[in-house]
Formats: structure tokens, C-alpha cells, sequence
């Protein structure tokens, strides 16, 4: 058996990072919470699924406030984070 050929260092791609891992991004937690907000505010105001329990309507009228409130915070700080200029050579 032969050896496999080693690649032409030409045509190696270099990072100066590892490869982002899409879970990494800066808005996916606000993206994602906004949608768990989208749905609570759904149950909470618009269906009429949970009219003869007021318990679950009014936990989902106080956790789409609440996490609107917290999608909101998480994705001004994801804006400022991203927009911020990164940090330079020393």
C-alpha cells in the first residue's frame, strides 16, 4: 500500500480562529426567547385555548411580558457586542 498524499499547503484553508460554532451567534438566546415570548403572548391574549383556565392564561400574560423584557435586554447587549470595534494588537 502506498501512502495517502499529503495536501498541497497552497490549498489548506488557515483560521485564525476555530470554526464558529452557529450556536456561538450573539443573537440566537434573544431569537430564541423572543419566540418563547411570541408563544406565551399567543396564549395569553389571542387563542381562546385556555379562556376557562385563568391560572395558565395569566402565566402566559406574565411570561410574555417577561420575556419580552428579557429577549429585548439580551438582544440590545447582542447589538452593542456585535457593533462594539474588536480589540486591537496591543
Amino acid at each position: 500500500m502506498s501512502e495517502p498524499e499529503k495536501p498541497n499547503e497552497a490549498d489548506v484553508e488557515e483560521y485564525d480562529e476555530e470554526p464558529r460554532n452557529p450556536f456561538d451567534n450573539p443573537y440566537f438566546l434573544p431569537i430564541l426567547i423572543a419566540g418563547f415570548a411570541a408563544w406565551c403572548g399567543w396564549d395569553g391574549f389571542i387563542s381562546d385555548t385556555f379562556r376557562d383556565s385563568p391560572g395558565k392564561l395569566w402565566f402566559n400574560r406574565i411570561a410574555f411580558l417577561v420575556l419580552g423584557a428579557i429577549a429585548g435586554w439580551l438582544g440590545a447587549k447582542a447589538r452593542r457586542d456585535s457593533t462594539a470595534a474588536p480589540p486591537g494588537p496591543e
